[in-house]
């Protein structure tokens, strides 16, 4: 169910699902907060905007790697981690499970590929992405523990991958444009720069956080502009360094944490367990993108 209402600064129409009822948001028009109201054309109560704050939030780096605990140790959390380690798993044991049927013919033989293991792994990862930003949502506006996993029956499911997945795509091709620019160029003139197609893949790679965050708070795909991006990283790079350097770690693990492909037991349990401890990384680093702008909102330009 959708909850419409109107926008308590710009009367600008909104729209939420119901499960966000009772959550802090904001108007993509005029910026202003409310609380989302529990029905349709309820009152939406204003709350104070955190670009009205003369400095940043202090308690960052704690909040990162102190406080972050709390989301291993709070019972509540405990539904959207078995969640996310069912996610894991799936994706582990069906990545190999791909498949040809052959088709004799009198001329030809036709071989049809049944990437099974493919669209479950695409899945796996488009459900955590989804959840990813739910993390990042929740953190941003003040909740101390992991979002509910709703999903709103198969059909919602399979909606939600499938939305996470093109605005991942999106995100993606947004932050590495200049790169895939370059490599055009280079291919057109037949030209070799090394050093610059790497320097231009890392800095749309140390951009992805920023874009991560303007999608998961913002909703807007509109909102994914250089000034968005630029401008918060050169406002308050020290702590954007530590999200970049997590979601990093995060990235480089993940290349190492092969899926299962007939491994023995034992090489099959470990990298089972690297793929466990990735998403457990994954989880401050999500957190800390939600606490950038939970802490460093009032220097974001939007």
């Amino acid at each position: 169910m959708t909850i419409r209402f109107n926008c308590p600064s710009c009367n600008e129409l909104i729209a939420f699902a119901d499960k966000h009822s009772g959550k802090r948001a904001h108007c993509t028009t005029c910026g202003q907060q409310f609380i989302i109201p529990s029905g349709d054309k309820g009152k939406t109560k204003k709350i104070k905007s955190p670009k009205e704050r003369a400095v940043p939030l202090p308690g960052f780096y704690r909040a990162v790697f102190v406080d972050s605990r709390r989301l291993f140790t709070n019972q509540e959390n405990i539904t959207g981690m078995v969640f996310i380690a069912a996610a894991v798993c799936l994706k582990f044991f069906t990545a190999g499970m791909n498949y040809t049927m052959t088709i004799p013919g009198q001329a030809y033989v036709f071989n049809i590929p049944i990437p099974i293991g493919h669209v479950l792994h695409v899945s796996a990862w488009g459900f955590i992405f989804w959840y990813y930003m739910e993390i990042i949502y929740s953190t941003a506006f003040e909740q101390e523990k992991l979002p509910d996993v709703i999903v709103g029956g198969f059909k919602g499911l399979l909606w939600r991958i499938a939305k996470t997945v093109y605005i991942f795509i999106i995100m993606l091709f947004v932050v590495e444009l200049p790169y895939l620019v370059a490599v055009l160029i280079s291919s057109r003139i037949d030209a070799e720069w090394p050093v610059l197609l790497y320097a231009l893949m890392f800095a749309g790679l140390f951009l992805f956080p920023v874009a991560i965050l303007t999608m998961a708070v913002g909703k807007d795909l509109t909102m994914l502009r250089p000034d968005y991006f630029l401008i918060p990283i050169f406002r308050a790079f020290w702590p954007y360094l530590v999200t970049a350097v997590l979601l990093g770690a995060v990235v480089v693990l993940q290349i190492y944490a092969k899926q299962y492909s007939g491994q023995s037991p034992a090489a099959a349990t470990g990298y089972l367990l690297l793929n466990l401890a990735v998403q457990f990384i994954a989880l401050i680093a999500m957190r800390s993108i939600g606490l950038f702008f939970r802490h460093y909102s009032c220097l974001l330009p939007w």
